[in-house]
């Protein structure tokens, strides 16, 4: 399953036992050869998703998981296939419509799903399954992603975006569930309406406004060359009031967010480039990805100037 370039994802249908049943499931797989931590943890995935479908938020079951490898050589998990395809945001399925009055719904359904998700009680529900990340680490996470870069000068202008982000960095709070990557292409729709979030790889407990952010940074045109742009006819700000009705909060501090995202995806473009020209990971996409690197460094700058200084820039 290939429409969210989300790794060893494969559906199959269960048949039987009784005649005509038919069953549709998703198998994610662990990537092979890979130390098992973080995003690459697959059946880290099961107890989230599974408690977030007992409360009623639109994920899909999990019916089998497993940590060992007897079964495929790597952990998985087998989740139901929910109705519906990804707006993968930039090169969406002939399937949907591009126009603003078809697209903007997409995104304000997701935007609503977010703020459902980050309403999450994780404390309550999800008390193990993993300690809040401080901001200063969500931060420093990508040092070691960002050192994969094919380029010197995407690592020397990565470097300069994390030491502002590192001294403009605002308190962190408040703290919830995190998608990671939460956008229309993770989101699954049927008819127009949304169906579920999916891909929860980079899942963790911190400031949930980096969700947010992340949304903000694809809502910008400043960050994207013309030709490898998201379909979004949201403005960031649009996107910012959004949220902050859903939840009822201001969210004062969400360009240091959107800059921030700017610098993640900026850092995890340079690893699957570094894969997919290694041979280790092919995924042409990431070529398109190449032409972005720049503009979302300097989008990032940009804003984090305008910002004061908050903490020493290597605290």
């Amino acid at each position: 399953m290939e429409a969210g370039h989300a790794g060893l994802t494969f559906g199959f249908d269960l048949v039987g036992p009784e005649p005509g049943r038919r069953r549709g499931l998703v198998l994610k797989l662990a990537p092979p050869g890979v130390r098992r931590s973080g995003n690459t943890d697959v059946y880290r995935q099961a107890p989230l998703l599974r408690a977030l479908h007992a409360a009623g938020l639109p994920v899909p079951a999990v019916p089998y998981a497993d940590p060992a490898e007897s079964w495929f050589g790597a952990p998985f998990i087998v989740m139901e296939r929910l109705a519906g395809l990804p707006f993968f945001v930039w090169k969406p399925d002939p399937a949907f419509e591009r126009s603003a009055a078809a697209v903007t719904p997409l995104y304000e359904q997701t935007i609503a799903a977010m703020a459902a998700f980050h309403r999450f009680d994780w404390r309550r529900h999800l008390p193990d399954w993993e300690q809040p990340r401080a901001l200063v680490d969500e931060v420093l996470r990508w040092n070691a992603i960002l050192a994969k870069s094919p380029r010197s000068d995407w690592i020397e202008s990565g470097r300069a975006v994390r030491e502002q982000l590192l001294a403009t960095r605002p308190d962190g709070a408040p703290i919830g569930l995190v998608h990671g990557d939460c956008q229309p292409g993770n989101a699954l729709f049927d008819g127009g309406r949304l169906t579920g979030l999916i891909d929860w790889e980079l899942a963790s407990i911190g400031s949930r406004r980096i969700d947010v952010g992340w949304m903000m940074m694809l809502a910008d045109r400043s960050s994207w060359p013309d030709d490898w742009r998201p379909v979004c006819p949201m403005q960031p700000a649009q996107v910012a009031a959004r949220y902050a009705e859903a939840m009822g909060e201001a969210g004062d501090d969400l360009p240091w967010y959107q800059a921030y995202a700017g610098y993640r995806l900026g850092a995890i473009s340079c690893l699957n480039l570094h894969l997919h020209r290694s041979g280790r990971r092919p995924d042409d996409t990431w070529e398109r990805f190449a032409c972005a690197v720049d503009p979302m460094f300097a989008r990032a700058a940009a804003i984090l100037d305008r910002l004061p200084i908050t903490v020493g820039p290597s605290t």
